[in-house]
Formats: structure tokens, sequence, C-alpha cells
């Protein structure tokens, strides 16, 4: 057992996706629609990947109802409502979202407002594509819902779909991916097989990442980093969350900053104060990257593969601090270590100004 101790009690959700991992697997989308029973597809993506849409509807032909392209980052409420227009008026019987996790998300919205099947094929690391959580913005409010209609039916994992992924995207897309392993790893519902994913999942993505960074087209590395991204991507979807994805939910939504980004920046703050209280659960990170502490390793590899590591640099007000570290304690949840507001505001200061992560006392 790799030494680890088995917990003596746990339970188990299996997320039912059903996955397809295979080079060129995105030839295989109209036989996915048919055997769902579906024939006319709405086809979503972002309009920087419109053009991804259009090759997809030619792609299934007469299975293609429409394209909607206006996916948005964080899901805002009345893009979804204007896409279920779309929906409505060509009659479409399931979605296929193609794209990174705005894509994913609108497609996840529209299921959890119509229960209609939703095909996704991920061009990114998100991860959302395997969980049945739908987070969501209204107002400038980002808020996040679980329910079984918001898993997809089926994901596509291409990795030839990923080469074109621009390097500095893949190491964000990629590192927020991570996060969601990090988390799993202290979960309160953690169990025995939602930990292995978490470590397998992390190992694939740290190997990867300076990989793709030296070659973006590199097959080995693409592959790795998608299953990597799937295994945290369903641990995401299996155990709950704590302070790490509270603090990039309240960042991105009330800043509207790029939420992989967000991420990769938080991630190493988050990890390095709950650290302190569950230093043998985090362990498989720092021993992954060979380093003293999990949350000082994953800066000092943030660094090394060029990530973001300064929430200023992506447009952050410095007076919003202090609004972001109210807003992060003002529902109770659960964390493995407890914390207050100047500890939160401590940790969103440092992040802000990228300096390396600290246990904050």
């Amino acid at each position: 057992m790799s030494g680890a101790m088995m917990q003596s009690s746990f339970e188990v959700q299996i997320n039912p996706a059903k996955i397809i991992f295979e080079d060129g697997a995105i030839s295989k989308t109209a036989r996915v629609v048919q055997d769902l029973g579906c024939s006319k597809a709405l086809v979503l993506s972002t309009p920087h990947q419109a053009d991804q849409a259009d090759d997809l509807a030619e792609l299934i032909g007469e299975l293609c109802a429409s394209t909607y392209t206006n996916a948005t980052m964080h899901t805002p409420t009345d893009v979804t409502s204007e896409a279920l227009g779309v929906l409505e008026d060509v009659r479409a019987d399931c979605t296929i979202a193609i794209g990174g996790g705005s894509t994913t998300g609108l497609g996840k919205a529209l299921a959890y407002r119509t229960d209609m099947p939703q095909i996704v094929i991920p061009t990114t690391y998100a991860g959302s594509e395997v969980t049945p959580i739908l987070g969501q913005t209204e107002d400038g409010v980002k808020t996040t819902v679980s329910d079984p209609k918001i898993l997809p039916e089926v994901v596509i994992y291409d990795p030839e779909l990923t080469y074109g992924l621009p390097a500095a995207m893949s190491v964000t897309s990629a590192l927020n991916a991570l996060a969601h392993a990090a988390e799993a790893l202290y979960a309160q519902n953690r169990n025995p097989i939602t930990s292995l994913q978490a470590r397998e999942g992390i190992e694939a993505l740290i190997a990867a990442l300076p990989e793709i960074a030296a070659d973006p087209k590199s097959p080995s590395g693409r592959r790795n980093a998608l299953y990597g991204a799937w295994l945290c991507g369903t641990v995401l979807g299996s155990v709950g969350m704590a302070l790490h994805h509270k603090l990039c939910h309240t960042l991105g939504g009330t800043f509207d900053l790029p939420h992989a980004e967000t991420h990769a920046i938080i991630l190493p703050h988050a990890v390095a104060f709950n650290e302190v209280a569950v230093p043998d659960l985090l362990k498989p990170i720092a021993t992954t990257l060979r380093a003293a502490s999990a949350g000082a390793g994953l800066f000092d590899y943030a660094k090394q593969i060029s990530a973001p590591t300064a929430l200023k640099d992506l447009g952050m007000p410095e007076g919003g601090i202090d609004h972001a570290a109210d807003l992060a304690v003002s529902n109770p949840y659960w964390n493995p270590r407890a914390f207050e507001r100047s500890q939160v505001r401590r940790i969103i200061e440092n992040a802000y100004h990228g300096r390396p992560p600290e246990p904050v006392d």
C-alpha cells in the first residue's frame, strides 16, 4: 500500500459519465450523439473557438442543429438564457461543448435547466467536464450548485485537440486542474479511491508541464496532461472543496479575473496555509516536486514553468483585497484548518503582490 494508512471507513460516489480517451477521438462524435438517442445537437463554443465549433458542426453533418459561439467566462446567467433561446428555437435534443471551462460551464448550465444530454470535448485541462458542479455568475456574484443532471453524459478526450493550446494557457489550465487534486487530498469526505486519483493526477500533471513548455506539441506531454486533468476533475466531482476554491470563486466572480490564472496564483498560498494542519496529507505534492514543503514547492514550480504568481498582474485592484476577504469569510464552510478574516486577508495580500506563500499565523 505504498506506506499509506487506509481509512477505516468511507463512502464512494462514482460519477457515471462515459469517458473516451484516444488520439483522434473527435471522429467518434457523430456515433456518440446517436448512441445517446439524439439527432439534433447544438454545438457550443466561445467566440475565440468558433472555428472549431464550425469544424465540428461540419464533421457531424446533419446531426448538428446549429452552433452557439458566445460561451463566456464564469458562466453568466444572461448568456445561459440567450443560449437556451437558441436551443429551443432549433429544437435541439442535446448539446456538444467544445473548448475549455467556459464552454463546458455553459453546457452544464443548459443541462441544469433542461436535463438535456450533453457531450463535452475538452481542449484545455479545466477538468470541470467530469463534475456535477456548476459555477455561474449573476449580478457579479458567483455561486455554485451541484446536481446529478449537471454531469455530462459523455466526455471525449482527444489529446490532438490540445496541441494548439499555447504553452502559457496550458500551464495555467493544468494548475487549475492540479488545484482540484490538491484539495481532494485533505477533503473532509475523501476516500481511498479519490486519494489515489488525486496523487496520480498530480504526478501526471507535474511531469507533463515542463515537457509541454519545452515542446507544446509533445504527444506524451499532451497525453499525460489530459490524463492528469481527467483524474483531477474526477476527484473534484467526488469530494468537497475548501479554502482554495472558495477564494478563487470569490476573486474570479467579484473582479472578473481569468479562472485558470486565479487558481494558479492562489494554489501555493492556500496549500501552504492548510499544510500547517495536514502536512502528511499534502506530502504527496512535496514528494513529487522534491521540495521541503508542498506550498513552497508549488510556488517554485510555478515560477519554473512561467506561471503567473501575482493577482495584480491579472488586473485585480489593490483596494479589493479587503472586500475579497470579507466575502470569503461571509459564509461558513469546512476547511482542514480553521481561519479568521485576518488570515484570509493575508493570503490574498500575499497572492496579490506575488510574494512567496507563508503558513500565516
